[in-house]
């Protein structure tokens, strides 16, 4: 039997015709971008997750479960990693983009 392998970017083109789907993904989107830029100033910073747990005074598993994704730190837990990494916070709100019309 040979598998037909579908591309990536078409299965998630289908998908995103699913309204569910789509809603859910987009709920995602501030864990995708909070994940990615904690990640983002630990590499710019040339440090591992030990490291930065190191300094911090926690331990890897608690960074990688940060930069996981799966939960929200506290700003707190943020400004420590931001210290960690040589860095400083900055948070700022932004407008919602306009509704769109399909």
């Amino acid at each position: 039997m040979t598998r037909q392998f579908i591309p990536a970017r078409e299965s998630f083109a289908k998908w995103r015709e699913n309204p569910e789907y789509l809603a859910a993904y987009e709920a995602l989107e501030e864990e995708f971008a909070l994940a990615h830029a904690l990640i983002e100033a630990r590499a710019h910073a040339g440090l591992t997750q030990e490291e930065v747990a190191r300094r911090m005074g926690t331990t890897q598993a608690v960074i990688a479960r940060l930069e996981g994704g799966r939960v929200r730190p506290s700003t707190r837990t943020l400004d420590r990693f931001a210290r960690a990494t040589g860095t400083r916070l900055k948070i700022s709100f932004e407008p919602e983009a306009p509704a769109q019309i399909p």
